[in-house]
């Protein structure tokens, strides 16, 4: 039996600091956990100053991470560098070489999870991800194992902190989108470039990840629809405060007439809802599975010991089927190879929910059956109305909340009435779940 489990890291940023000293800190708890110590052999960086910062021993830095994949000694292979290249090569390197890998690369599991869990496969090994989805929250392990007997149904998930952060300031204080995000990058919760993050690229990279596990089908990123925040506005937050609804960036999958939904974008939820209160840079999924019902997996869902305690999870399943001789005793994605099968992607005009509209109105009689008639030749249907003062030019705010319709309709709505005179400016249009 082996004495020690050995891992190789390649990357020592933010996520990979976070696994070294995670590894220092817990060695005792990992170690009577796991009946071996799980001890660093390798690790590589291009740059020394981090390996300098976390006081690696001589022998164990290098600035080549083939000198990770090829070392002997290394039983699991860590990727924590990120991006798609190089990324991709190494992980495709230690594969080939028989060596299971760890990675908390969301974005390169969206876009090449399918050659990569095939790689994995044919090299008879395996891949942990648990990292990719929540940093910390134990969602991919439960989807997996935990979850397993269940017919998954759907999945809401708050999956990107900066997002969260930046609703629940606007939503708490008033202030608007800019102010915010500025205020958020200056804390360090938003990246100088905070695209992926706000409109909702991050969190549609770890949706397609948890769809996959969760109907065991490939879901291609592409086919995701994606809408982020900034064009959402404090008077929005405001109205949707006072019909009893909050704005949160949701991701959204679950299964409708045997196909699957999958979409990003701003939603309305009743406030009383459990998710609905989750605020911060905190993420929560939320699941529902036919024998369990709905349950909430709640937790930070971003920086170095939360990640660092999800890699090192991984690392710790993969060793004990090392230790035992059982490798691939878990399927990598849920499910045996010929149990995946593939399903359709329910394009997003024939979605079908609740929406919230508001208007940039004319103040003039008659315009509001105007728009009354025009929703209702399209078979949407109004179940309250707000409407506004005056604002500057004679413009009137008109804000309206739809029953359910589906979104091909309302968009060929929208369509003419923002072609209207009486309409000045495009309607906001939200999407709602729950509160009918």
């Amino acid at each position: 039996m082996k004495k020690r489990i050995s891992i190789g890291l390649i990357g020592l940023g933010t996520v990979g600091g976070g696994v070294v000293r995670l590894l220092r800190e817990n060695a005792e708890v990992i170690e009577r956990r796991l009946g071996v110590p799980v001890v660093l052999k390798k690790a590589a960086d291009l740059d020394a100053s981090r390996a300098k910062a976390l006081k690696l021993g001589k022998g164990i830095y290098t600035t080549d991470a083939k000198e990770v994949i090829n070392d002997p000694d290394v039983d699991v292979v860590v990727e924590l560098i990120g991006g798609y290249e190089p990324a991709k090569k190494f992980i495709l390197e230690a594969l080939r070489h028989g060596k299971p890998v760890v990675t908390a690369n969301k974005a390169l599991l969206a876009m090449h999870g399918e050659e990569l869990y095939r790689a994995a496969h044919m090299a008879g090994t395996s891949i942990g991800f648990e990292a990719s989805v929540g940093g910390g929250i134990p969602i991919i392990g439960a989807l997996k194992q935990g979850l397993a007997a269940n017919d998954i149904q759907s999945i809401y998930g708050i999956i990107n902190g900066t997002s969260n952060y930046i609703l629940t300031k606007m939503t708490d204080e008033g202030r608007g989108f800019a102010e915010v995000l500025k205020e958020a990058q200056s804390l360090g919760y938003a990246e100088a470039d905070p695209t992926f993050d706000v409109e909702g690229i991050d969190p549609a990279h770890k949706l397609a990840v948890l769809a996959n596990l969760a109907f065991g089908t490939p879901v291609e990123f592409s086919h995701i629809y994606t809408e982020g925040i900034s064009g959402i506005l404090p008077e929005d937050i405001e109205h949707a405060r006072e019909l009893g609804y909050k704005i949160k960036l949701l991701a959204i999958t679950k299964v409708v007439n045997g196909e699957i939904e999958a979409r990003v974008h701003p939603t309305m939820l009743p406030e009383d809802y459990l998710i609905a209160k989750v605020d911060g840079v905190f993420n929560a999924i939320y699941v529902v599975g036919d024998a369990l019902g709905p349950a909430m997996f709640y937790g930070r869902g971003a920086g170095d010991m939360p990640t660092a305690s999800a890699v090192v999870s991984d690392v710790m399943d993969i060793a004990r089927d090392i230790l035992s001789g059982s490798g691939g005793r878990v399927p990598v994605l849920g499910f045996k190879d010929d149990g995946r099968r593939a399903i359709k992607i329910r394009p997003i005009g024939k979605v079908r929910c609740r929406y919230y509209l508001r208007f940039t109105a004319l103040d003039r009689p008659g315009v509001l059956s105007k728009i009354s008639g025009v929703l209702g030749k399209h078979d949407i249907s109004i179940s309250s109305v707000i409407q506004k003062g005056r604002e500057a030019g004679g413009a009137v705010p008109i804000v309206m909340m739809t029953h359910e319709a589906v979104e091909r309709n309302l968009r060929k709505a929208l369509d003419k009435l923002d072609r209207m005179d009486v309409i000045a400016g495009k309607t906001v249009v939200i999407r709602v779940e729950g509160g009918e």
